[in-house]
């Protein structure tokens, strides 16, 4: 199992938490003192009062939540947001409200969740021909019949 650091920076943060033994995502809440009203159509950033340290060759990819997409159409903007290996500030969700009505983020409110994942570092080579495949130029859509 990795081992990752993680740091309150906020003494009321709640740790992230996985729901099921094998969730591939932590769940993680909001560490706000007072509610926070996303209105419809507005884009909010929510703090969660933690940070955290990842090894190098890996990454956190912080993604919605489907039970809040389903039921209260809030999602996070940036999906999937980035967590590098050197950055080590407080995580913040940027939660955006599509539906009608406004949505209240109360304290510890689980927000979205965080995946660890491994990622390499690649060298990019200029050539001037690509090998072929199947698909080749072919783009969005070129599958449907």
């Amino acid at each position: 199992m990795l081992k990752v650091n993680i740091q309150k920076i906020n003494e009321h943060a709640k740790l992230p938490k996985r729901m099921t033994e094998h969730a591939a995502g932590y769940d993680l809440y909001s560490c706000n003192e007072e509610d926070i009203i996303i209105r419809s159509g507005e884009v909010i950033l929510i703090p969660t009062g933690i940070a955290v340290s990842l090894p190098v060759g890996y990454e956190a990819q912080i993604r919605p939540r489907s039970g809040l997409a389903i039921k209260h159409q809030i999602g996070v903007l940036n999906s999937p947001g980035t967590i590098d290996a050197d950055y080590r500030g407080e995580i913040k969700i940027i939660l955006f409200n599509f539906g009608k009505k406004d949505f209240v983020v109360a304290h510890h409110t689980r927000i979205a969740q965080m995946v660890v994942s491994r990622h390499e570092s690649v060298d990019f080579v200029i050539t001037g021909q690509l090998d072929e495949t199947g698909r080749g130029s072919g783009g969005f859509g070129h599958t449907e019949h």
